[in-house]
């Protein structure tokens, strides 16, 4: 739950009204725009302006970081693509009083690891990484070059079934349930691990406790799914992961999921839930794809249960397909035993 001091734009006595559960205004290329509930910036816009101000920018950037609370602000990286959306979303959590852990300083791109240096005014404390893709991990080791005192990059080493384009270790591993604390008393932030392997074998989430946030990586996105990649992406342990979060969830009253691609999600148990409803329902169609086409093979299985996706985007799609052909052989194998 987000503290109200904690606020950019904290909510006035008895203003909120039932239109702000319909829709929410917002502001692109400078003109006030409206957010209806269904549409993805909805969630950002009720984290920062929870009364419904028209003062939040919306538009992709990567030149300025955007601030989400007091104590949590985002860059995101210029690397724009179908598999990154506008960009990956390094979010720097503190403030100039106690320093900044930053959690996920992306690609090696000069530019972003200086604009991340420059926004923490230098006082980078730790560097968190959620996994070790080359659009996460790889800024790391610039990033910590930048800074005097060296802080420590954290994460998880990238297991032996990952891509050579993935390769990653952390200067310290952090263990599931960790907690990682900067300043004391009255004026603490906490982000606690929650390992997610599913997306990727070191895949990792953080719970910032004391605003009831969740940073989700890659594990959960906003506005599209994230692909499963065998032999280091499984599907069964994703969509374990996701009931993890969803546990995560409940027990810190998290309400706003932070992505490492796209903007804030509202509604956060909701929204996991919705996730792996959608991954079944694929799964389904996966499963009734085999069945018609038993000689067949992942190319015309991909056409099957994918036919609702742009045929452009099978080459993706057939990652995650061959992820839940594993995970469906794997439940006959154990039904048959």
């Amino acid at each position: 739950m987000v503290r109200p001091n904690q606020l950019l734009h904290p909510p006035s006595a008895g203003s909120s009204g039932a239109e702000l559960y319909l829709q929410r205004r917002g502001l692109r290329k400078g003109g006030e725009v409206t957010v209806l509930a269904h549409e993805t910036a909805f969630g950002e816009l009720a984290l920062v302006c929870p009364d419904g101000q028209a003062v939040h920018a919306l538009d992709w950037q990567s030149q300025r970081p955007v601030p989400l609370l007091r104590n949590l602000l985002r860059l995101t990286a210029p690397n724009p693509s179908a598999m990154t959306g506008p960009g990956t979303n390094s979010y720097l959590i503190g403030n100039s009083a106690v320093g900044y852990i930053v959690v996920d300083p992306g690609p090696d791109l000069p530019e972003h690891q200086q604009g991340l240096w420059q926004a923490a005014g230098g006082d980078i404390r730790m560097i968190v990484c959620t996994h070790s893709h080359a659009d996460h991990s790889p800024g790391a080791l610039p990033l910590q070059a930048l800074c005097p005192h060296r802080p420590a990059i954290l994460g998880l080493s990238s297991a032996a079934s990952a891509r050579p384009a993935s390769f990653f270790r952390p200067d310290r591993e952090l263990a599931d349930g960790e907690r990682l604390q900067l300043g004391a008393r009255a004026e603490t932030h906490t982000l606690q691990v929650v390992h997610t392997p599913g997306h990727a074998a070191n895949h990792l989430c953080l719970v910032l406790e004391e605003d009831g946030l969740l940073l989700t990586g890659d594990h959960v996105l906003n506005g599209s799914t994230t692909v499963i990649d065998p032999p280091d992406g499984d599907m069964n342990a994703y969509l374990s992961s996701l009931d993890r979060l969803d546990l995560a969830c409940q027990d810190w009253a998290v309400e706003f999921i932070l992505p490492a691609h796209g903007y804030v999600l509202g509604e956060a148990r909701a929204a996991i839930a919705a996730l792996k409803a959608h991954r079944l329902k694929r799964e389904a169609k996966v499963q009734q794809a085999m069945l018609a086409k038993p000689g067949g093979g992942m190319d015309d299985w991909v056409a099957l249960a994918y036919d609702d996706v742009p045929a452009a985007l099978w080459p993706m799609a057939r990652r995650s397909l061959l992820a839940h052909v594993n995970r469906l052989r794997e439940l006959e194998r154990q039904n048959q035993l």
